[in-house]
């Protein structure tokens, strides 16, 4: 084997697969320039991608709204089947079936060692914190791809206890990459327990997991907000309450009309940086979502920001913008004592728990976020139409891998 199909990023709107080479086991140059270390990787693993998913993050690219270079290889959702391991990988076994966390990790620094693996201090040059096919994550070539390399394999990887369990529920176990563990993190954090009224912004797949997460952990009431009335319909299928934003009217308002109160008692930002304004055709207002969720927080909760925030943004509505300086009502959180949980999800935190939802048939996240499979060269199709707002994930499925 001498080549690699992957998803590129060419320009604004535009992707297609090109044929790169092969993966080794080495990390990228200018990781192991910058840290002083081997590029050789007997730590590492090579892995044949069973599924590999779009993220909207990776839209956030493709729609030219970060600094991703024409070149970009893209995908950082990956689950795949060990091929081949390096002489230091001890428990990883060739034939393995198991989910990539997005978040690279050593798992030897301070931050890994204290759970933060989304914040690793030693695989990325430019910041804490790496990921695959990703714009100043560190280089390491994406996942939406025929092969992929995963360096300090045996931390890094989480194996399926069964190979022919974990193809069955491909669907469903694929999701543990990222979106997941990601809305999870963002309920979680925000503090939902058992009972609570939860307002989460976005009806996009990170949206509804957490939607879903907040169900798990035992919600009483999830309020889902979003213009899309397709999206909103999905929430409203799993037993959420759909929040029209297109409508006339207040956030407070709407949210009363719901629970008899204008607050919740937990709120969730599963939209990012492109969010909008309230009504029908809002244009771009980068703070909106964050300052609803202060204005909808009750005193004293808790504010999980899943959604994704960039410090270049060149399509921005402004220059502030521009550099991810937005006007946040920072004292209206502050005044109300909330606690706000950003960042890169530490997936590693939570994905053998929900694993083992998945297995026991607790959590049915594929059908949730309607896992959609396509093939690698179909994916230039999905991505657009993921951009146009359709309430699917879409799931690229390189080797067929994926039963009908």
């Amino acid at each position: 084997m001498s080549s690699n199909r992957v998803v590129v990023y060419k320009g604004p709107g535009e992707v297609t697969i090109e044929s790169v080479d092969y993966p080794k086991l080495e990390i990228p140059k200018e990781v192991a320039d910058h840290f002083g270390i081997s590029q050789k990787a007997p730590h590492a693993a090579i892995l044949k991608v069973v599924t590999t998913n779009i993220c909207g993050s990776d839209q956030h690219m493709v729609r030219g709204r970060t600094t991703a270079p024409v070149g970009q290889t893209l995908g950082h959702e990956i689950t795949g089947e060990v091929v081949e391991v390096g002489e230091d990988v001890l428990f990883t076994k060739q034939g393995d079936i198991c989910s990539v966390p997005f978040n690279i990790a050593c798992g030897r620094c301070q931050t890994c060692n204290d759970g933060k693996t989304g914040i690793c201090l030693n695989v990325n040059p430019a910041r804490a914190g790496a990921a695959y096919g990703y714009v100043d994550m560190g280089g390491w070539i994406g996942g939406q791809a025929e092969y992929v390399m995963v360096p300090y394999a045996d931390f890094n990887l989480l194996r399926f206890p069964d190979r022919d369990q974990a193809l069955e529920k491909i669907l469903d176990l694929t999701m543990l990459s990222d979106i997941f563990p990601t809305g999870y993190h963002g309920v979680y954090t925000a503090g939902v327990t058992t009972g609570s009224t939860v307002y989460i912004a976005g009806a996009g797949p990170v949206g509804l997991a957490a939607a879903h997460s907040a169900q798990l952990l035992g919600a009483g009431a999830v309020l889902v907000g979003d213009m899309n009335k397709e999206r909103l319909a999905k929430a409203e299928s799993f037993g959420c309450v759909g929040i029209d934003l297109t409508r006339d009217g207040s956030l407070p308002d709407m949210i009363a009309e719901v629970l008899g109160e204008p607050e919740v008692d937990a709120a969730v930002d599963a939209v990012g940086f492109e969010a909008r304004g309230h009504g029908e055709g809002a244009a771009e207002a980068p703070a909106t979502v964050l300052n609803d969720c202060m204005e909808v927080a009750r005193a004293g909760a808790g504010i999980g920001i899943p959604g994704l925030y960039v410090t270049g943004d060149p399509g921005a509505a402004d220059d502030n913008a521009k550099e991810g300086t937005l006007g946040v009502r920072l004292g209206l959180g502050w005044a109300k004592s909330h606690t706000f949980a950003t960042g890169q999800c530490p997936v590693k935190q939570y994905n053998r728990q929900l694993m083992k939802a998945i297995i026991h048939d607790k959590a049915r996240i594929a059908d949730v976020v309607s896992a959609t499979p396509v093939s690698l060269d179909d994916a230039p199709d999905a991505y657009q139409q993921f951009d146009s707002g359709v309430a699917r994930k879409f799931v690229i499925d390189p080797h067929g891998m994926v039963s009908s």
